[in-house]
């Protein structure tokens, strides 16, 4: 059953993780898990320095800035009771950082502390904002529907 809007956000603020996707230099698909947390009608995700990694000049930023848009993807699996299945994919616009308030930056290194344990008391070598532009969602389960299609937000 398609998912409500409200429905939607509520998912995607509550989701652990998600699948952000954006598109490489060869237009291949790049998909990569991310911590991340919502933000008014923003997606919130950082370049940590806590997990181990090269270099935190990330494939996902370079496809960032070359195109803005990305989707996110965060879905709940229950392979003993496929009635509880469910998905919603957030299309988003990368917010440049002149874009971002200082309000705004300090809410979201606040949600994702909040949201992640291990963010605590650690550093980011910096937060990405993405602006939802449009969510849809599925779920098993019936319940409220939204329209077809891609549901714009406002």
């Amino acid at each position: 059953m398609r998912l409500a809007i409200d429905d939607c956000w509520s998912r995607l603020r509550s989701a652990e993780h998600g699948v952000l996707c954006t598109a490489g230099a060869r237009r291949a698909i790049d998909a990569v898990p991310v911590c991340f947390a919502v933000v008014s009608s923003s997606v919130v995700t950082p370049v940590d320095t806590i997990k181990p990694k090269e270099t935190t000049a990330l494939g996902r930023l370079r496809n960032l800035e070359r195109q803005g848009g990305a989707t996110l993807l965060v879905e709940h699996w229950d392979p003993h009771d496929w009635s509880q299945l469910w998905w919603v994919r957030a299309r988003l616009e990368r917010r440049s950082d002149d874009d971002v308030s200082l309000a705004l930056g300090q809410e979201g290194e606040r949600a994702l502390r909040e949201k992640y344990g291990q963010y605590r008391n650690a550093d980011f070598a910096r937060l990405v904002y993405l602006h939802v532009t449009s969510l849809v969602g599925w779920s098993a389960a019936a319940g409220r529907t939204g329209g077809p299609g891609d549901a714009p937000l406002f």
